[in-house]
């Protein structure tokens, strides 16, 4: 079926929908240099209010798994490619990726000139597009994506957060709901040896894995999650996950993660480490076309150890004065992960959970493990975090 991509500054692409009719469909479009895990990248919360054209060529090939999500459904607008795999062949395959962008509602658009598409994001920047199936005039389509909201200033968070809390069965591989008094107050099941409180901005389940896997019991709780609540709930840890949107717009969820920081011990992944940057008083800025990829180098300033990470963010932190600044993308030299050099807060940008991508960066997992253990160790001996 014939669609029109047009972007806000005017330039245009046609393609096909492999997934049926699109009325009108928006956002902010990027790409993604990915060759592989788009089930990943599908239902990663990160990408509400996206659009993602993967620059690799052919997509689909191994289909859809239930073991691979990220999440519940798909997040992102629509996705954009060059050509899709009708027909999977992977043993591990259950359902067709148009059969599964159908049945969550979200278009698929084939046919489109990828690489001209990724050149020009590059030169211009990330912006504004449409996509239709019903308006094939340019010019009108255009004129859709200029109405848009820009990605500054917008709070994604509140479409993908959840509205209550639940803590996350290993066992399932799934949330499940929990028992929690209104003032926060919890019981922490038996069995591992460190509670921490996860704050819900969009999280991926493989960040719940990786934590679950170093021995933690999580408590998942919405933004909306209060200062006193937290200090009812007595965790060992708070964590930061990652998530969607402009992080200077979660004004209330600052102040709030400014107060912890005084009183637990925290880790921090992308939108959480953009938070916390915040927290402590930096700023973050808009980048001109992101970060989206599993081949973004990083580099260890400690040790001049370089890693390949995967990434997917559109702001960076411009880091506050008096953190460590811990490690840096050597492509732009941005931040990529800080230490607080009193206090035990860590964070990094990247995704070092990235299961589809390179495992370089799985050592976070494990130093905020020893975090906690300090910190609970300092605790036990009558000091002070």
């Amino acid at each position: 079926m014939k669609t029109l991509l047009a972007l806000e500054d005017g330039f245009t692409l046609w393609g096909r929908s492999f997934t049926g009719p699109v009325e009108l469909c928006g956002g902010e479009v990027i790409f993604n240099t990915a060759m592989t895990g788009y089930q990943e990248l599908l239902t990663d919360p990160s990408y509400a209010g996206q659009m993602v054209c993967l620059t690799y060529p052919l997509v689909g090939n191994y289909g859809i798994n239930a073991e691979d999500m990220e999440s519940d459904r798909v997040h992102m607008s629509a996705l954009l490619v060059k050509e899709c795999c009708k027909r999977p062949s992977n043993w591990r395959a259950s359902e067709s990726l148009p059969d599964f962008l159908v049945r969550m509602g979200v278009p698929g658009i084939e046919g489109l000139d990828t690489r001209a598409l990724t050149l020009h994001l590059r030169r211009q920047g990330a912006m504004r597009g449409c996509i239709s199936t019903r308006i094939l005039d340019p010019a009108k389509l255009v004129a859709r994506a200029r109405e848009l909201p820009a990605m500054e200033g917008q709070n994604l968070v509140l479409r993908v957060a959840p509205a209550s809390p639940y803590r996350w069965d290993e066992a399932a591989g799934r949330p499940v709901p929990t028992g929690l008094e209104a003032d926060g107050s919890y019981r922490w099941p038996a069995g591992k040896a460190l509670h921490v409180l996860v704050y819900d901005f969009g999280v991926k389940w493989s960040i719940l894995r990786q934590l679950s896997a170093q021995d933690m019991e999580l408590l998942v709780v919405p933004p909306s999650f209060g200062f006193e609540q937290v200090c009812a709930a007595a965790p060992d840890g708070v964590f930061l996950s990652n998530g969607p949107g402009d992080p200077a717009v979660l004004k209330d969820e600052i102040a709030v993660i400014a107060r912890l920081a005084e009183r637990f011990p925290m880790g921090a992944i992308c939108l959480g480490h953009q938070l916390l940057g915040l927290a402590l008083g930096g700023a973050t800025v808009k980048l001109k076309f992101g970060h989206h990829g599993i081949n973004q180098p990083v580099k260890d300033l400690r040790t001049g150890h370089i890693e390949v990470t995967s990434q997917n963010h559109g702001f960076c932190v411009v880091p506050p004065a008096g953190v460590e600044a811990r490690c840096v993308n050597l492509n732009d030299g941005t931040l990529e992960g800080f230490r607080h050099p009193q206090r035990p807060l860590m964070a990094v940008q990247h995704h070092p959970e990235a299961a589809a991508g390179p495992t370089d960066a799985q050592g976070f997992f494990r130093e905020f493990h020893e975090l906690l253990e300090a910190s609970r160790s300092s605790l036990l001996n009558g000091k002070k975090r």
